[in-house]
């Protein structure tokens, strides 16, 4: 039993941040059948407290919504294809980029997704959200970081059947696929999708002129995490600032920082033009320390 105990803690500790996102929606998911049932209430309607109102009145009630939205799904392969995808997607993320910068385009992904949906209905309310109702999923968030990947290394191949496709076209698939589906039942659905779609895309082309856009949203999202971390007790500990030295205006783990995104980027360009496995093993090893950082 303590042998299995460990087992499960040390999978607990080597989980990735996405996997660790898809545990929560799915135990968000079976917790609203818990609350339909005991509630006696619609499956529907047992998330309420967590959608997106697409009336901009109602959601400064509800201001968490525009992220708890991305944790709620009430169809069951909505949430299976949602969490499917952001598995694949995250697997790739944590063997090329930080958690950090992850993190950064899902949830921005899902912030800029909403931010859509209010807008295109408070600006056009019989357009064609006029009959669309709250927003949950995670489709926006997903798509962002879908679209990221598409956008950071169009030229990569991908297996798909019996063919190599490059994610060029697969990102482009899907963004026709969300514009034509704002003619559909789920309207609601694609337009935050397209959200989502531009801000994986913009966050892409900007990091690649070396300008991470989600610097600004991590430190916010730092400095709320401070006030979860527990207290250490009312010992004072005194500092002394040492004077850092710099390069050129820049600090040492600066230098550092750049020259391991600009080996990131090279390893890329490899991958897109030879494939994953013409890599060396000091690459490869590279590759998932630095998705680890």
């Amino acid at each position: 039993m303590t042998s299995l105990s460990y087992d499960i803690q040390d999978k607990l500790k080597r989980l990735t941040a996405f996997e660790k996102i898809i545990i929560a929606n799915v135990l968000i998911y079976v917790l609203g059948w818990f609350v339909a049932l005991f509630l006696d209430i619609p499956r529907k309607e047992s998330l309420t407290w967590l959608e997106l109102p697409k009336d901009f009145m109602d959601f400064i009630l509800q201001p968490w919504s525009i992220i708890t939205y991305g944790f709620a799904h009430v169809g069951f392969w909505h949430l299976f294809f949602n969490m499917l995808v952001l598995y694949f997607v995250g697997q790739s993320f944590s063997n090329l980029f930080n958690v950090r910068l992850s993190l950064n385009v899902y949830f921005l992904g899902i912030i800029v997704g909403a931010l859509a949906y209010l807008l295109v209905f408070n600006l056009f309310p019989n357009a064609v959200l006029k009959d669309a109702g709250a927003l949950i999923g995670a489709s926006a968030g997903v798509r962002a970081a879908l679209i990221f990947l598409c956008a950071y290394m169009p030229k990569y191949n991908v297996r798909f059947i019996t063919f190599n496709i490059n994610l060029m076209y697969i990102g482009l698939v899907l963004v026709i696929l969300d514009v034509v589906g704002l003619f559909s039942t789920n309207a609601g659905g694609s337009v935050a999708h397209l959200g989502g779609c531009l801000l994986g895309c913009i966050y892409a082309l900007q990091l690649k002129k070396g300008h991470d856009i989600g610097t600004g949203f991590a430190r916010v999202m730092d400095s709320f995490s401070v006030w979860f971390k527990p207290k250490r007790g009312n010992l004072k500990t005194v500092y002394r600032r040492s004077k850092e030295k710099t390069y050129g205006g820049h600090t040492k783990a600066e230098f550092k920082e750049f020259n391991n995104q600009k080996q990131i980027d090279i390893i890329l360009d490899k991958i897109g033009k030879s494939g994953y496995e013409s890599l060396s093993n000091e690459e490869k090893d590279f590759l998932f320390r630095a998705g680890k950082r």
